[in-house]
């Protein structure tokens, strides 16, 4: 009987890292999570504190952090946190007391076809003629 288990970190070409059910960066999560309990554990038992209490505040804490971050990557998925954070910094609407914005529009816009047409014969069948 072998005495130690592998585990294998499923990826595929052009896939994300899944490990136990936890994609990409929530791992990342999960680890430095853990870091800080353990550094938290040591301080507090070198300070001092009765291991009667710090080993279930511990215990408790990772428990937490595991059902936390797996929650997460079951909810969000692979890049589906980051987006939710991004979209959330998005406003609402956005306001403007002057009309300036949208009136230099027009002019950076005629400045960028004239620089343009200066410089499109070089680049041509490059990919750069795009819009």
């Amino acid at each position: 009987m072998k005495m130690s288990s592998i585990y294998q970190i499923n990826k595929g070409i052009n896939k994300p890292i899944e490990f136990n059910g936890l994609h990409g960066q929530y791992i990342a999560y999960l680890a430095a999570g853990l870091v800080l309990l353990l550094i938290s554990f040591a301080l507090l038992y070198i300070l001092g504190a009765p291991l009667i209490l710090v080993m279930p505040l511990i215990l408790g804490l990772g428990g937490g952090l595991f059902f936390v971050v797996t929650g997460l990557s079951k909810r969000f998925g692979v890049h589906g946190l980051s987006k939710f954070m991004s979209k959330r910094g998005l406003p609402v609407y956005v306001k403007f007391s002057s009309r300036r914005v949208f009136t230099g529009l027009k002019q950076m816009g005629e400045e960028r076809e004239r620089v343009r047409g200066r410089l499109g014969s070089s680049r041509k069948g490059a990919g750069y003629d795009r819009d």
